[in-house]
């Protein structure tokens, strides 16, 4: 009996390598925002939150590309963990804005403090030049993810 040869070769596959670094990066930064009492999705809607106070749900689902479902819960762990409060949207009476507690406020320095050292982990062997270029081949990505049509490669291949 003969054993299919495979030709995907994992370590050579973007989206493999990307989907492993994500998760390590993940696994780290939990490891580091887990004594202020907070967890991965946490820190992804305070990020939003941080710079923009007063967002909605719907608002938070798009900016951060998640499930509707997901969000609710991230967002009810949240309100139960005193980080944020829902206040009435001004002009949708279906809406809720979604506002920081101090609590929240003073996690900011730490929990970006825990973000920056990860980030450094990841990334101390390359020079500074290399983290900028990586960070932009990152972010051409994410664009070509976003914008390409299913099916279809994005324009310029």
């Amino acid at each position: 009996m003969t054993t299919p040869t495979s030709t995907f070769d994992r370590t050579r596959s973007t989206g493999y390598l990307a989907n492993h670094m994500a998760r390590l990066f993940a696994q780290r930064l939990h490891e580091r925002i887990r004594p202020l009492g907070l967890a991965p999705a946490q820190f992804m809607s305070l990020l939003e939150l941080w710079e923009n106070d007063g967002l909605t749900q719907r608002e938070l689902v798009e900016r951060l590309d998640v499930e509707q479902a997901t969000m609710a819960n991230t967002l009810s762990r949240m309100e139960r963990d005193g980080l944020i409060e829902r206040r009435a949207h001004e002009s949708d009476a279906r809406a809720k804005r979604i506002h920081l507690t101090d609590r929240a406020r003073a996690l900011r320095a730490p929990a970006e403090a825990a973000a920056r050292e990860v980030n450094a982990l990841a990334l101390g062997q390359m020079s500074a030049e290399e983290r900028d270029q990586f960070v932009g081949w990152i972010k051409r990505a994410i664009a070509g993810l976003q914008e390409g049509d299913e099916g279809e490669e994005p324009a310029g291949r």
